[in-house]
């Protein structure tokens, strides 16, 4: 069957903060402007919001830009923070440390950023902007001299094995004269415009943590709206980056979680029991005990900063958002550079579109963006995450002197290493032996994939797709244990054996995924690729 094909002056993809932003803000200056251009917003989760997951404590520093009428708007921003702690936990206690200033809270919001965004969708539909959730971008369209030209939906109707089914639909052309890509971290396109375009030459590769969150509702007495909680240390070893956060959000409810670098190296380590171990410290558990798990979910997130920041524009479009990276790490926020970031890439479009003579290349965006406080914000902390390779204390040591002695100004840029390159082989590394879930306040990774409310249509091809089949048995399980089955917050991956234990095969549970991409990340020999299942698959997340 031949595609349908529409028409818009802008694409973007993806209905996270970056890409409503922007399109909200083409459609302001259109609206300024007195030209009128056509917007539209694709989003492969079932709803906007579905698939959003974060901490969150936002910064409103770019929805003041974006809205400076935000409160009469009715912005989901309820909580204030009112006060912040930050924990050094040993096995039996807790001793408090002064607050980084990069983590101070005054003036901040403890927000559910799913909720943010579906406020955002309900401004950029009253502004003309067409939104289209359940559609996933999964192919890039280029012109015969190469330029993006926007993009195709995935078909319906495939069957398991890969043929059309009799409910089989096409997918859809979207053609744009500037496609925006913002489809959050570790996107399955712009991974292809990296190869494509060249864009990572030149940067330091891309780091990532894994970020795993349940929302709770807790008995009133144990409940104090606005305390804003973080952790570093146990569970995790001193060479292992990561910590904790407890949000107190309104309605007795509490949002708690746990990120892991992605370069961690013991491969019999599983973020997910890490998670569920820390809930049961004394100076944690008894935050929860009496309460109930309302839901969820797991996502990785971009670790890079400054120093991994791609170039970002190329003919037909730019990337904005976590698509490029714009995290701030110390400040454990992301969302506020962002949603700036696609406001910039929609003012750097809409000249390039509107102007006398068009532009195929964005390029004021990476200027105005290099002159925004965005560019300042990052470049200040650019230092801070590398050193924690050192370990702990090495890493809270310099990030002492970078803070107060260098104030973020230290005339020297730390290097990266990817991720998948930092596992030793099992052998050499210690085991380590996670306890039972009590059911109280630690849980199994089915019973929560459960409360986060996946689905995928099960006759479908997978979307977790191997380059080779024998890499899971021959490396992965002889070299490494077969990680995939530990650092899977989901319980995707499952090595399954004979009755007398012999002939392990590797299934992959497709239907259990969480989108999170750590597999796409962490596997040793980039073997797993992510790509978009069928539309509106995947979790359905509330309040998150």
């Amino acid at each position: 069957m031949e595609r349908d094909s529409m028409e818009y002056d802008v694409v973007v993809v993806g209905a996270g903060p970056a890409g409503l932003s922007a399109a909200i803000r083409l459609r302001q200056l259109a609206e300024e402007s007195g030209k009128d251009i056509s917007v539209c917003v694709l989003e492969k989760g079932s709803e906007v919001g579905a698939h959003i997951l974060s901490g969150a404590v936002l910064e409103p520093r770019a929805l003041a830009e974006l809205f400076p009428d935000w409160k009469e708007r009715g912005a989901p921003l309820n909580t204030p923070a009112t006060e912040d702690r930050f924990l050094f936990l040993h096995r039996s206690g807790a001793v408090r440390l002064p607050t980084p200033p990069q983590m101070k809270n005054h003036g901040n919001f403890i927000i559910s950023l799913g909720n943010l965004c579906r406020w955002l969708a309900e401004q950029a539909e009253a502004a003309g902007v067409e939104i289209y959730p359940g559609f996933p971008a999964a192919e890039i369209l280029h012109g015969d001299d190469g330029r993006v030209t926007g993009i195709a939906t995935a078909p319906m109707g495939i069957g398991r094995d890969g043929e059309p089914t009799a409910n089989f639909q096409p997918g859809i052309e979207l053609h744009a004269r500037q496609t925006i890509f913002a489809e959050g971290c570790r996107g399955s396109l712009a991974k292809s415009l990296f190869s494509t375009f060249a864009l990572r030459d030149g940067v330091e590769p891309q780091t990532y943590g894994i970020g795993i969150k349940e929302l709770w509702e807790i008995d009133p007495a144990r409940h104090h709206p606005g305390r804003v909680v973080h952790t570093i240390g146990w569970p995790l070893d001193k060479s292992t980056y990561g910590g904790s956060f407890l949000y107190h959000l309104e309605d007795n409810q509490v949002a708690t979680g746990f990120v892991i670098g992605l370069d961690y190296d013991n491969p019999h380590l599983s973020p997910f029991e890490e998670f569920q171990r820390f809930k049961t410290h004394p100076a944690i558990r008894p935050t929860f005990e009496g309460g109930r798990r309302v839901s969820y979910g797991a996502r990785a997130i971009n670790e890079g900063g400054f120093q991994s920041i791609p170039k970002l524009t190329f003919p037909g479009g730019l990337l904005a958002g976590c698509s490029a990276g714009f995290l701030n790490v110390p400040k454990i926020k992301g969302t506020h550079t962002a949603m700036k970031s696609g406001m910039l890439a929609a003012e750097a479009v809409f000249s390039a579109i509107t102007g006398e003579d068009e532009v195929t290349e964005a390029v004021a965006y990476g200027e105005a963006l290099r002159s925004s406080w965005v560019w300042k914000e990052l470049r200040g902390v650019r230092n801070i995450r590398p050193a924690f390779r050192w370990g702990l204390w090495a890493g809270l040591a310099h990030a002492a002197i970078d803070t107060y002695l260098f104030r973020g100004r230290a005339p020297w840029t730390m290097r990266h290493h990817e991720d998948h390159t930092r596992l030793k082989e099992a052998s050499k590394a210690p085991r380590i032996n996670y306890p039972k879930p009590d059911g109280i306040v630690s849980f199994d990774r089915l019973s929560s994939v459960h409360i986060s409310n996946t689905n995928h249509e099960e006759n479908q091809p997978s979307h977790l797709t191997l380059g080779d089949d024998r890499v899971p048995i021959s490396v992965n399980l002889e070299r490494y244990d077969a990680p995939e089955q530990r650092y899977c917050p989901a319980g995707v991956y499952e090595i399954l054996r004979d009755a007398d234990g012999g002939n392990p095969t590797l299934q992959i549970n497709a239907q259990n995924c969480v989108h999170c991409k750590t597999c796409d990340i962490k596997d040793p020999t980039q073997n797993i690729n992510w790509v978009t299942p069928e539309g509106g698959g995947g979790p359905n997340y509330p309040n998150m």
